[in-house]
């Protein structure tokens, strides 16, 4: 069976397609909060945050005629802002450690239950991770990218991916307990 997206704002985009300027802005208001953190939390920069932002909004709007509604166009803008945000991070040259032809251990599957940090907690520790586990970790738990689809984005391997993920927890666990935050499961 075939996904099917409804869009609830395809009437603002076709306008927007026409040239209002309003409902640009009115797309913009929707959007801009939710973009802006997907970006701050791969840039990890509040200013780049905010470059990034604005120039997928400039991109989006230019390309308006790429987006057929096949999903959502919070999706479609979403992808367009973690490739910038990547494009963004690869000019500040973050390095990926690759790790292909390494035999990894045996990963034990974790509870689906995760602890309920206190999210301010966890935001600030998250800043203070190395950029390739702070994507990595980003990408996966927080935008609900899988191995697959973040070695694309980043051009890594997928073991690459699950090491950067595997240190990026264990790092964030230490940052965390250096904080007096614990470790409960």
């Amino acid at each position: 069976m075939e996904t099917v997206y409804i869009d609830k704002h395809l009437a603002l985009v076709d306008a927007c397609r026409k040239g209002c300027r309003k409902s640009q802005f009115e797309l913009y208001k929707l959007y801009e909060r939710a973009m802006y953190n997907v970006a701050l939390r791969i840039v990890n920069h509040e200013g780049e945050a905010e470059d990034v932002l604005q120039d997928a909004f400039l991109d989006a709007f230019t390309r308006l005629t790429d987006f057929r509604s096949e999903t959502t166009f919070g999706l479609w803008l979403k992808q367009i802002v973690v490739n910038k945000s990547i494009n963004c991070l690869r000019k500040r040259r973050a390095e990926f450690v690759s790790l292909d032809g390494v035999e990894a251990e045996d990963i034990p599957v974790t509870d689906e239950k995760e602890i309920q940090w206190r999210v301010e907690e966890i935001k600030s520790a998250v800043k203070l991770l190395p950029d390739g586990y702070r994507v990595v970790l980003t990408l996966y738990l927080f935008e609900g990218y899988d191995h697959e689809e973040i070695s694309h984005i980043l051009k890594i391997s997928e073991v690459t991916s699950r090491s950067q993920l595997l240190r990026g927890k264990t790092k964030l666990k230490q940052i965390l307990a250096q904080k007096g935050v614990r470790d409960e499961y």
